[in-house]
């Protein structure tokens, strides 16, 4: 997390970003995402209850001045009037106002049961939004490959082996950006860290190997600094490449390959190489767990639906699956 913007004048809130992340072992991103929801609440809360000038701008609202005794004033209602106010105001979709939900909970849990500075929690009757259920967005074998004969420009070799090691080992934007060049070992296992700081072993098959021989020939060396020496995925600027970035350059040759606008995305290529290792390279579900890295088999079961969703497809494909019995006379 940014120290600069927990440098905010308000210290719980910075006392528990700091909790999240050196205790509880959050990663950098789910600090940011707490920062920013409840900095955003914190702000409604103050433009809601009539603390601030309603001409000023929202953006403009600081939330400096909070402290203990205002957010022992916070009710269960106030939550739920940030809820709407995300919904209407902001157009969140459900997903994002329940991740909003689970930051709420998570710091009044905090500040109930772990720092006790709460008697009562507010957020403990606070429910998730309803979320309909859809199958994950993958592309077909077919579009894969169009997705990499689309690879060229200054950068192909590097730019190829990142979405190579997506299509083909199902990683996380953040995991991606995140592997050290000395993380891989001549048997090729890779420690991947993901979710809440947990390390996994994966293992890069030839596509990959080959991938990342032919990126380190050309992978800068000259005027990286210290701190970044180890990264893999080296930016034009000499740095380790952002999650930004990336992004760009998926987007980028998705719209080569002529699959842009069909929403796909990185974590859409994620999703695709779970698919395909499920359907067609028959892979355990357990196995995928591991190499996914859920924390549940639950999660991983999603791609088990979508081989049902399509064997059900393919079977009202069949030409004969519209015709009629025959109305048979005697």
């Amino acid at each position: 997390m940014n120290r600069e913007k927990l440098n905010i004048g308000f210290p719980i809130l910075k006392d528990f970003i700091l909790y999240c992340e050196t205790i509880k072992g959050k990663s950098e991103m789910t600090a940011e995402e707490y920062f920013s929801d409840l900095k955003l609440l914190f702000k409604f809360l103050k433009m809601d209850k009539g603390l601030v000038p309603s001409s000023l701008p929202f953006a403009e609202i600081t939330v400096n001045d909070i402290d203990i005794e205002f957010i022992k004033g916070i009710t269960i209602s106030d939550l739920y009037a940030f809820i709407v106010y995300c919904k209407d105001e902001r157009q969140n979709g459900a997903a994002s106002r329940a991740r909003k939900v689970s930051t709420i909970s998570t710091f009044f849990k905090y500040l109930t049961n772990t720092v006790h500075l709460l008697e009562k929690n507010p957020a403990l009757e606070l429910k998730q939004p309803k979320q309909r259920k859809s199958l994950p967005v993958h592309l077909s074998f077919e579009e894969c490959l169009e997705l990499l004969k689309s690879i060229d420009g200054p950068y192909k070799e590097r730019d190829y082996a990142i979405i190579t090691l997506f299509l083909n080992c199902g990683m996380r934007l953040s995991e991606l950006c995140s592997i050290n060049y000395t993380d891989i070992k001549p048997d090729g296992s890779l420690k991947i860290l993901g979710k809440g700081n947990k390390e996994r072993m994966i293992y890069l098959n030839n596509a990959c190997q080959m991938a990342l021989e032919a990126y380190m020939k050309v992978r800068p060396v000259d005027g990286i600094c210290d701190k970044d020496k180890n990264a893999l995925f080296i930016s034009r600027n000499r740095r380790r490449i952002s999650n930004k970035t990336v992004q760009h350059i998926v987007y980028t040759f998705l719209d080569k390959a002529g699959l842009g606008g069909q929403g796909y995305s990185t974590h859409k290529l994620r999703h695709t190489a779970a698919t395909l290792m499920y359907q067609l390279g028959n892979v355990d579900i357990r196995v995928l767990k591991d190499i996914l890295g859920h924390e549940s088999l639950g999660t991983t079961q999603i791609y088990t639906h979508i081989a049902n969703k399509q064997v059900e497809k393919a079977l009202n494909d069949n030409p004969l699956s519209q015709v009629k019995p025959i109305d048979k006379k005697d």
